[in-house]
């Protein structure tokens, strides 16, 4: 197995609705286990991702659906073109091809924090003004400073 680099939860992603901050914090971790774990492993915890990606963004395109969010085109097709190549590259791992999920999971954690801060907190905060009137208030911890 070729070493990669994990994925971590960082306060910058949080958007303030917190339904969405939880599935973006499972998000990251299932991500990082693409990233980390053994290749005997990999199966698993592609299909586990798989799972978590169809749900999470079926929920959100619900809430786009509910709450009449005007940006909702561009957003479902970006999850369909997700979860279009996650399907793809569950096909290549079947056929004995384990890198290709590394390199999905690499473009996943340069594709979120993206995803995340342009059309998901668009969402929040859509989702947010309509149920309370105001925007999202969101606290987030310093990150931790090097010596």
């Amino acid at each position: 197995m070729t070493e990669h680099a994990g994925f971590d939860w960082d306060d910058r992603y949080l958007l303030g609705y917190n339904a969405m901050d939880d599935t973006h914090r499972e998000f990251v971790s299932l991500v990082d286990a693409l990233l980390t774990v053994e290749d005997a492993q990999l199966a698993a915890a592609l299909d586990a991702f798989a799972a978590h990606a169809e749900a999470h963004f079926e929920q959100e395109n619900r809430w786009m659906d509910v709450n009449g969010f005007p940006a909702r085109d561009c957003h479902v097709d970006e999850h369909a073109k997700v979860l279009a190549s996650v399907r793809e590259v569950q096909q290549l791992l079947a056929e004995g091809k384990v890198e290709v999920v590394r390199e999905l999971a690499v473009a996943l954690k340069d594709w979120f924090p993206g995803h995340a801060d342009y059309m998901d907190s668009a969402l929040a905060l859509w989702m947010v003004k309509r149920s309370h009137g105001g925007a999202p208030l969101v606290f987030r911890r310093e990150s931790a400073k090097s010596s």
